[in-house]
């Protein structure tokens, strides 16, 4: 049997059904909720150092999408004074579990020296 254990994990799988992390099938784009979320995958996806697996990328997508959540919440208790608090705070103690999940920390990029990155403009063009 031929061992190719050295090249799991290589090649990145694309998404299908017109998947992509922030987009979600059967959504306008272009409301305040689906921008907003698109924003807060991107936001913390690269606090997490861009490139992610399958499952982070998943849970980050959760994370967003309860981040939204409480701050549309939100705006409405500012606007109209109401607030389900235990329905909110359980989402917020939720969103805090992911979040640690995920590390709340910010994860530096590995960001190639000042002459390599010239020396690959040159050849890339």
């Amino acid at each position: 049997m031929h061992n190719d254990s050295n090249q799991i994990g290589a090649v990145k799988p694309e998404f299908s059904a017109g998947m992509s992390p922030g987009k979600l099938p059967g959504v306008d784009g272009r409301t305040w909720s689906a921008r907003r979320y698109r924003e807060l995958v991107a936001h913390i996806s690269s606090d997490l150092g861009g490139e992610l697996s399958m499952c982070k990328t998943a849970i980050v997508c959760r994370a967003a999408a309860l981040m939204t959540w409480c701050e549309q919440e939100e705006a409405e208790h500012a606007i109209s004074g109401k607030l389900n608090i235990q329905v909110y705070t359980t989402a917020v103690n939720s969103l805090r579990r992911l979040m640690a999940d995920l590390g709340l920390e910010r994860v530096a990029r590995e960001v190639p020296n000042l002459s390599d990155w010239i020396r690959a403009k040159e050849v890339n063009g």
